[in-house]
């Protein structure tokens, strides 16, 4: 996993926290001191919390689960969907639909609607038998259903955690992961309640460099829980391999046991 240098965090302001007026009392225990008005956040317990929680963002998908990318901030819309199609890990950069977890098969209704409008219309032969003006409507309707649901088209069942960037942003999707029991990473910053969340990070939200640098952690960790788990694949592809033609070669033995019996019998 990347191991991230306290320099390298406080190039990108991790340590910024906000006003102390706005401040969170339960992000004590993540807070450093109080400079010029504003809250610093102790970066000892940030790369301690990081690690942590790269561990077990590496151990879900080595299992072979989906970790979800949740960030409809501004600032961090385009590197959390970056990472995540890099990845091939859902997301969710736009906005949150209400029920996208705990009502889940609505969601898939949605998707599969937004796949057949694109079959569809992506059909020259079928596109050709519609109205110009309903084709029009068709096409405006799909887009939006790609720009709110084609972070998390492939997904087939729910995530097994959330990586969240904004607690407070996000707290409708927080709270459905909590509902299920699904672990929630995220980034808190000095205004959060860390108590909603499994795995505190606590980091500046608000800023590019840090959004940034922790989502790229992040993405690190589970590109090695993709390789190991492709090499355990592979390995236990070799191993299936080899005990088939072990069992192959055992097979052939037995088989000319009696032949070579019969030609010791003739050469007496």
């Amino acid at each position: 996993m990347a191991q991230l240098e306290y320099k390298d965090l406080l190039d990108a302001g991790v340590h910024f926290g906000h006003l102390t007026r706005k401040w969170d009392p339960r992000m004590a225990p993540y807070i450093f001191m109080e400079k010029n008005g504003i809250h610093i956040i102790d970066l000892n317990k940030t790369i301690a919390s990081l690690d942590e929680a790269c561990h077990y963002v590496k151990s879900v998908v080595r299992s072979g689960r989906k970790v979800m990318f949740v960030a409809t901030k501004k600032q961090a819309q385009e590197i959390v969907s970056e990472e995540a199609r890099r990845l091939k890990m859902p997301f969710v950069t736009e906005r949150w639909l209400g029920g996208m977890l705990t009502n889940f098969a609505t969601i898939r209704k949605s998707l599969k609607k937004m796949q057949t409008l694109d079959k569809m219309l992506s059909d020259e032969s079928t596109a050709s038998n519609i109205a110009k003006r309903e084709r029009l409507i068709k096409g405006r309707e799909k887009d939006k259903l790609e720009r709110l649901l084609g972070g998390v088209a492939d997904l087939t069942r729910l995530p097994a955690a959330l990586f969240v960037v904004d607690v407070k942003r996000e707290h409708i999707a927080v709270a459905e992961a909590k509902r299920l029991n699904i672990p929630v990473i995220a980034m808190c910053d000095t205004n959060s309640n860390p108590n909603e969340v499994d795995y505190v990070i606590p980091a500046n939200d608000d800023a590019y460099k840090s959004i940034s640098l922790i989502t790229l952690a992040i993405g690190k960790a589970i590109e090695e829980g993709l390789l190991e788990r492709k090499q355990e694949r592979d390995d236990a592809r070799l191993a299936e391999e080899e005990d088939a033609k072990r069992a192959e070669d055992e097979k052939a033995d037995v088989a000319e046991a009696p032949k070579a019996a019969i030609e010791a019998e003739t050469e007496e």
